[in-house]
């Protein structure tokens, strides 16, 4: 039985048009078949603001893998594309994180799901609203819509 994920893909380093695309082909590749792809936003920074705009998006993906499947190949996929950490919120060629997957809580040292910031961030509400608008938040008990409503932050997310 396949699972649904959702993932937010997102770059502020280099042709990050180019890059988000290059992220969905190796998510079909190597995570399963896109099943929704949100528009491409321009967004401000968050956590460190002195950097580029990001381009992010958010992709509703059905996969055969595992939640940890699934985290290994985004990481692998991260590195590939020339994602190096060194520094938390620091610029970045591709930054992909998994939002939900199915209606699971994971709450492990290398794996939170739902993420645990998501409802914080306009950069991810924003799209993931536009694709998933009532899709249930397992841990709030609120759909996406009334957390984007509810959402303090104020940083500006601009559909492309």
């Amino acid at each position: 039985m396949p699972y649904k994920v959702y993932l937010l893909t997102g770059s502020n380093v280099g042709n990050s048009k180019a890059l988000l695309n290059q992220a969905k082909l190796q998510i079909i590749k190597h995570v399963g078949k896109i099943t929704a792809a949100s528009s491409l936003y321009q967004t401000a920074p968050w956590g460190n603001t002195n950097q580029q705009h990001f381009l992010n998006q958010v992709l509703e993906v059905s996969t055969s893998l595992e939640a940890k499947e699934v985290l290994t190949t985004i990481l692998n996929i991260e590195q590939q594309m020339g994602r190096t950490r060194e520094e938390k919120w620091a610029p970045r060629t591709i930054d992909i994180d998994i939002l939900f997957f199915n209606n699971n809580i994971i709450n492990e040292h290398d794996l939170k799901v739902p993420h645990p910031l998501l409802h914080q961030r306009m950069f991810t509400l924003v799209p993931l609203a536009e694709i998933a608008p009532d899709y249930f938040h397992p841990l709030l008990n609120q759909t996406i819509t009334n957390l984007l409503q509810h959402c303090s932050d104020n940083s500006v997310v601009e559909k492309l």
